[in-house]
């Protein structure tokens, strides 16, 4: 799942589902309608396509944060504080699988974040597309409804990259994922611009390790690493439907040692964006 579906050794792959963010669409349509206004008319209004405002109303998207402040204009100061009240009730992590649940919760209050990936693009990347791709093809085969809470609670970690400046972000990607191809020509240049797009950040770094690396440090594979506030560092990988946490000081060293390596071993930033840029053309 790539440090989004699994974390902590638990016992279920499957997301976990959520009435809350069913319970604030309704309560978002109930004020709509009180007000007398189509989905059109108070997208509009609000400044959000009609497409996202009727998802949040079917519980299948996260409201953004200053929806209750846009909607204050369109549907009085009482909406707004009833809005207000209905996102504070929202589930944390909807959508996530319990065992991934501890490394998510690392990686709100994490203050570095590193990632090496040979297996599919770090979920903190994905665009939507990629995250639908990669969701229909799982085994045994997801529901509708469990493939919408997937890509909703995958969409939501996201906002980290933006909430959260203080935090250098660090990935390494094998070239190999980028020549997959996985969900076609279209989906592929969907993640090349959102891989170019963060790492435009100042606080991202992406680095891709060339297809051709005689001396690699990733032999061991996947890894994904965190500093605390207190400068301790905690590593995390997954396997087929199960993941581990590793505190222990010693291996989390040899982990960030590994990772140094590989960060020296693959394309500088420069050149990664340069890489990724010809792929787009290409595309």
């Amino acid at each position: 799942m790539t440090a989004d579906g699994n974390g902590g050794g638990g016992t279920s792959s499957e997301p976990e589902t959520s009435d809350s963010l069913k319970t604030f669409g309704s309560v978002l349509k109930a004020l709509r309608e009180e007000a007398r206004l189509t989905q059109e008319v108070f997208a509009t209004r609000v400044q959000y396509s009609v497409h996202y405002i009727a998802k949040i109303e079917q519980g299948k998207r996260f409201p953004p944060k200053d929806l209750p402040d846009r909607a204050e204009a369109v549907l009085g100061p009482l909406a707004k504080r009833v809005l207000e009240a209905a996102v504070k009730s929202l589930t944390k992590g909807a959508g996530l699988a319990s065992w991934f649940k501890k490394w998510a919760a690392i990686e709100e209050v994490a203050i570095s974040l590193y990632a090496y990936e040979c297996r599919a693009i770090p979920g903190l990347l994905q665009p939507e597309t990629y995250i639908r791709a990669i969701s229909e093809r799982r085994l045994p085969p997801l529901t509708e409804d469990e493939l919408e809470q997937q890509v909703i609670a995958r969409l939501e970690r996201q906002r980290l990259l933006a909430e959260r400046p203080n935090t250098a972000f660090s990935f390494v990607i094998e070239q190999a994922l980028l020549e997959r191809g996985l969900g076609g020509r279209e989906v592929t240049r969907a993640v090349v611009d959102r891989l170019l797009e963060a790492g435009a950040r100042r606080n991202v770094e992406i680095q891709v390790m060339p297809l051709y690396q005689e001396d690699h440090g990733g032999s061991g594979g996947q890894m994904y690493l965190a500093e605390t506030t207190d400068h301790q560092w905690i590593g995390y990988f997954e396997g087929h439907d199960s993941s581990t946490l590793l505190s222990d000081p010693k291996l989390a060293s040899s982990m960030l040692q590994r990772y140094g390596k590989m960060r020296s071993q693959a394309l500088s930033c420069q050149a990664t964006v340069s890489l990724l840029e010809q792929m787009r053309g290409a595309q």
